[in-house]
């Protein structure tokens, strides 16, 4: 039966945002314009020992073909929000669980008639709502699932899938728009014990480990320095940073250490980006500027990390990544491709008499086959990552991309606002102001 939506009730996009520049403040509150219109140990630790407790208690990550599902009383009982024409129902989000035996589809949300009957359908949910709040009030789900990839909803849905009881949810990337919504996120879940997992997939891959291992082990040599970029399309620049960045940004960590600073310049046709440049960015993502962009990172265990994104340079046969770089060795990695990395031994600075090998990384190592079967289709189809999500909850333990991990990447985004708004200087991470950096930009004459 299709609820209808409670009266009174707002859309959940950009609102109550102050600000001086009336350009920004009226791109934070009117939401988005269409597509068309455009420490390194402590992680390492944490990784390893959660990917060791998926392969001894989380069945979909090395589940046999034939293997049974979860007794009805055990499983997850799932509610999947999406929004038709606003980012609709994410990247397979929402039929993932129809895969998993730990989990049931109890309930979908879609403020879009024709979209929710049609998600109905898909998704074989016993019940469907016009209202996520009241999907949430009447089903009382274990997980709640974030499927709009308009990120200007993802506060308002998570906060009520928090408040509405909710163990897990489970978010479209990017996490969020502002860190201020990011703080607020993190304060609920430590609060209640939410559990905030976000859709980076490549967070999840179990050859992570084995790259940290790698360069811990003196594979690359000393590790010299981060380099990123993203697609490089058509959203080059500031929305690339947001869509495509914020997957490299969440990796970083785990090779470098935290973020501890940033320093950037955003360009506009080869000028420094104003604030007369300033339009809303598609997805949700608030206002963007420029059409190139540079940044730096500073980390705490001194490795610097360098994003860089310039309109229409990107190749589409390459996709997109970062390398890691060492005096003896380079390890490249391409974001949803399988392998998900490779190793390039030998000084990157030296001529090299014969062609370097790239060797490809499993989850077993460097160039050693990969022992999961079909590892790519179930860290590209989200299978890993819910599988995780659904171990943490009943672990009580962090998801390996948890709320916390989206604000730190989120910190990494905002940086390169914040520094440009500066005149390029270095800005330190954490960030003081956590409202948007361009709030109140303003460039003296």
């Amino acid at each position: 039966m299709i609820r209808p939506a409670r009266p009174g009730r707002r859309d959940p996009v950009a609102t109550d945002f102050p600000s001086t520049v009336p350009i920004v403040q009226r791109l934070l509150s009117e939401g988005p314009v269409s597509d068309a219109s455009l420490s390194a140990k402590v992680h390492r630790r944490r990784f390893i020992s959660a990917v060791s407790t998926l392969a001894a208690v989380s069945p979909m990550f090395w589940r046999a073909a034939n293997s049974s599902a979860a007794a009805p009383d055990e499983r997850m009982r799932v509610a999947v929000i999406g929004h038709t024409g606003r980012g609709d129902f994410g990247h397979g989000l929402s039929t993932v669980w129809l895969k998993v035996p730990e989990a049931e589809i109890v309930a979908v949300a879609d403020a879009d008639a024709k979209g929710l009957a049609r998600e109905k359908e898909k998704t074989g949910a016993k019940q469907s709502f016009l209202d996520y709040r009241e999907m949430i009030a009447e089903t009382r789900p274990d997980i709640v699932v974030v499927c709009p990839r308009h990120i200007d909803q993802h506060h308002e849905m998570i906060l009520a899938a928090i408040d509405g009881g909710a163990k897990g949810i489970y978010c479209e990337k990017p996490f969020c728009r502002t860190l201020d919504e990011a703080d607020e996120i993190v304060a609920a879940c430590e609060r209640t014990g939410a559990k905030v997992a976000i859709a980076h997939r490549n967070r999840y891959h179990p050859a992570v480990p084995a790259i940290i291992e790698a360069i811990q082990s003196g594979a690359i040599g000393k590790p010299l320095e981060i380099r990123c970029r993203g697609k490089e399309d058509g959203r080059g620049g500031a929305q690339d940073l947001w869509v495509l960045g914020t997957h490299l940004f969440n990796l970083v960590p785990q090779f470098s250490g935290k973020v501890t600073a940033c320093s950037a310049v955003m360009m506009h046709g080869k000028r420094p980006v104003t604030p007369a440049d300033v339009v809303a960015g598609t997805e949700g993502v608030g206002p963007i500027a420029g059409d190139e962009l540079h940044a730096r990172y500073e980390t705490e265990n001194g490795i610097p990390v360098f994003f860089d994104s310039i309109r229409n340079h990107g190749v589409a046969s390459a996709g997109f990544g970062l390398q890691i770089i060492g005096n003896e060795g380079i390890i490249d990695l391409r974001m949803d491709t399988e392998p998900l990395a490779h190793y390039v031994p030998g000084s990157p600075f030296r001529p090299s008499v014969k062609p370097r090998p790239w060797i490809p990384i499993s989850s077993a190592g460097i160039g050693k086959p990969e022992p999961i079967e079909g590892i790519g289709h179930k860290v590209a189809h989200h299978l890993v990552a819910v599988d995780d999500l659904i171990a943490a909850i009943r672990e009580d333990r962090p998801p390996l991309c948890s709320a916390e991990d989206g604000r730190a990447t989120l910190e990494m985004v905002h940086g390169v606002y914040a520094s440009h708004v500066a005149g390029g200087k270095a800005v330190s991470i954490p960030l003081a102001t956590r409202t948007h950096p361009f709030l109140g930009w303003q460039v003296n004459d």
